[in-house]
């Protein structure tokens, strides 16, 4: 039975007795345990940050005896989501017996090449750069975590002396050395001058606790980070205000949010500069107190101390001088502005990689900044994906954590450029970036599908996240919107897609649409206009209603849609794709077809006026015509199904076998061929296509364009 000796205040004491009596016996497990409950608390440690392992006894399948083995979460991977095939378990002797051939902290790098010589279970994840922090080690039991609160002290001038009186020589302390073996040897040369120590403080780095259980080890990690947390807390002020004061008024939320939206694509663009980058916002209020401060300017180019921190978030932020409530309209005018910015910090970093950088140093990469504060408003971060990119915001406002503690304590340091060039640029942190999967055709990519709960949109949507894409799900019923929200949250994860209402006849649906595309992912790069209706009547039946809502939805609602995002893509200024979904009926003249059929000619011929007119910004106009797609499509709801039944002389029943039996292919049309179609325009092998027709309909032959 555990016992909670201390009532945590800044932790969450998550150690449910129930569910580790039914791990009993198994110290793996019990791991693995640990290991989730720590990664669910983000004061303890950042999402891929930190290291857990245990030593137990296991049988030598060669030699039948009972060794010690290692289990230790493995290269890249998370202890709040870590399970078994994320472990690697390696032979602790054999570990331990590689520093009879260590040449010394100049060739310590080799020695990672000979974990895979100790590894004990074949089916271990590679070892990671931390396994012999740990193997050295006696403990059987040990959390390696980046606790804000912790780091904060580790980052502080007078850490060292802090540690010391915080915690009554209990807790040892180690210079800040990169992770590697050789760290791994002054955490247990430390050991052995502190006997009897309950933890180990790594400068600017993190913290090392351990127990001989894993019960011991969890609540002696949660009792130092809550020592560590209580110490800021209680000295949060006594030096003066939190980073020196308040400089700036936040803008009012609502305003912050528009202010955003409208700088967020301007930016993305500028981040863009190599590659499509895909953007985060956040205005917490942690980074909202410490951009709107008097010590910003001071604190924000000293960068960021933990190397977990830095590598996401890179040494350190551009920050925007423009006032919180600045005139954002004249777009022209706001590049100009922000120009210089974005140049000053890609020859800052150029000069700090050619100021630091070694003779087998990997290649300079990307120069533009990750994180941009703009006083007032809140933090914008630009990565690969979303999740990088909002893993970025996450990482900077640990780094603002840490500096605010820091600072109330004693005074921020940050890493010296030359040890943080060495992290950042470190040889087999290249290797692992090169052994990453190449990027997807739609890497970076952002897409706003129109009616994509359901039907050919969502089946649009799902080609476009399979191929890197994040999407804008919208669809005017919120109730089929939140359903299909729920299945890509849990086919995809929520960092694929965000959702809007939209009807593309409303324009304030379609603003608060783009808007709510730049606020979560920082702009749109591809639209694909597919909402739609059908009406099949004679001409005597139609009535002007019909003929208004065919025209306000096909036709006004895929240029208004086309106008906005139009607006989106020149503030980014790197291309973009529209991609309109019209249909065979725009060139096939059909019976019971007047209004419908027209709408659509009419949609194909804006389709090339659009492609004409924006050719030179490089946003490429395309069309894609179906035919006949009746799986999951509102189309065939409401009467057109019987409507075009009647007209051919069919049942409802024999309409999909009729329309297949009339084309070329003979062949059913479903939405997953509109989807493949729009990829095929989007995916890069058509690049420099634009006024195009794509007919997806079978082959019939009355719809050939040529």
């Amino acid at each position: 039975m555990s016992v909670k000796t201390t009532p945590f205040k800044h932790v969450s004491y998550l150690w449910d007795d129930d569910k580790a009596a039914g791990m009993e016996g198994d110290e793996v497990a019990l791991l693995i345990y640990r290991s989730n409950l720590l990664g669910a608390d983000l004061r303890l440690t950042n999402y891929g940050g930190g290291n857990t392992s245990c030593k137990l006894m296991g049988k030598d399948p060669l030699t039948g005896k009972e060794v010690e083995v290692m289990w230790i979460k493995g290269s890249g991977g998370d202890i709040g989501t870590l399970k078994k095939s994320g472990l690697a378990a390696l032979y602790v002797d054999r570990l331990r017996s590689l520093k009879n051939i260590y040449r010394g902290v100049e060739f310590e790098d080799e020695m990672v090449e000979l974990f895979n010589h100790c590894i004990y279970d074949l089916n271990s994840k590679a070892p990671s750069i931390d396994t012999p922090l740990h193997s050295f080690l006696p403990f059987k039991h040990i959390d390696h975590l980046h606790p804000d609160a912790a780091i904060a002290i580790a980052a502080a001038k007078d850490g060292k002396k802090i540690t010391q009186e915080l915690f009554n020589g209990t807790i040892g302390w180690v210079e800040w050395k990169k992770p590697g073996f050789e760290l791994g040897l002054q955490l247990k040369q430390c050991l052995d001058e502190n006997p009897g120590i309950r933890g180990i403080m790594l400068g600017s780095h993190g913290l090392f606790t351990w127990g001989d259980t894993a019960y011991e080890s969890y609540i002696n990690t949660l009792e130092v980070i809550e020592r560590c947390a209580e110490y800021l807390e209680e000295n949060y002020g006594k030096k003066g205000p939190v980073f020196g004061g308040q400089k700036n008024e936040s803008l009012e939320e609502p305003a912050r949010k528009k202010q955003a939206a409208a700088l967020a694509p301007v930016l993305r663009g500028f981040c863009s500069s190599y590659r499509h980058m895909v953007g985060h916002f956040t205005d917490d209020a942690r980074v909202l107190e410490f951009i709107n401060s008097n010590d910003l300017d001071r604190l924000a180019p000293l960068g960021t101390s933990c190397p977990d921190h830095f590598l996401r978030t890179k040494i350190s932020p551009l920050v925007l001088d423009l006032a919180p409530d600045e005139d954002l309209s004249d777009v022209t005018a706001l590049k100009a502005r922000l120009a210089p910015a974005f140049e000053a910090y890609r020859q800052m970093y150029t000069d700090y990689y050619n100021t630091c950088k070694h003779d087998n140093s990997p290649a300079i990469r990307d120069t533009n900044p990750v994180i941009i504060l703009y006083p007032g408003v809140g933090l914008f971060s630009f990565s690969k994906d979303k999740q990088t990119a909002r893993v970025a915001a996450e990482f900077y406002t640990n780094a603002i954590n840490v500096m605010k503690g820091a600072e109330a304590i004693s005074e921020y340091t940050s890493l010296p450029r030359q040890e943080a060039f060495d992290i950042e640029y470190w040889l087999l942190e290249e290797a692992k970036l090169q052994r990453m999967p190449k990027p997807k055709a739609l890497s970076g990519k952002i897409a706003l599908i129109t009616g994509s709960a359901g039907g050919i949109g969502k089946a649009i949507a799902k080609k476009f996240v399979d191929e890197g894409a994040v999407v804008i799900l919208n669809d005017m019923n919120a109730e089929r919107l939140e359903g299909a929200g729920e299945e890509f949250k849990k086919q995809y994860g929520k960092d694929s897609y965000t959702t809007a209402i939209l009807d593309v006849t409303r324009a304030e649906q379609i603003n608060e649409a783009l808007e709510i595309a730049a606020l979560t992912f920082g702009g749109v790069d591809i639209v694909v206009n597919n909402a739609g209706l059908s009406i099949s009547k004679s001409i005597a039946d139609h009535t002007e209603k019909d003929w208004d809502l065919l025209y306000d939805v096909l036709v006004k609602g895929q240029f208004f849609i086309t106008q906005a995002a139009v607006a989106v893509m020149k503030k980014q200024d790197i291309g973009g794709d529209i991609i309109n979904i019209v249909s065979k009926n725009a060139l096939v003249s059909g019976p019971n077809n007047a209004g419908y059929g027209s709408a659509k000619s009419a949609q194909l011929h804006l389709s090339r006026l659009n492609a004409a007119e924006l050719g030179a910004d490089r946003i490429r106009v395309n069309v894609v015509n179906p035919d006949a797609v009746i799986s999951d499509s509102n189309i065939w709801a409401g009467g057109w199904a019987e409507g075009r039944a009647k007209a051919y002389g069919v049942t409802v029943e024999e309409l999909p076998a009729y329309y297949a039996k009339r084309t070329l292919l003979n062949e059913v049309i479903l939405p997953a061929d509109i989807a493949n179609a729009c990829f095929a325009f989007t995916g890069g092998l058509l690049n420099k296509s634009t006024g195009n027709v794509l007919n997806v309909d079978g082959g019939v032959a009355m719809a050939f364009v040529r």
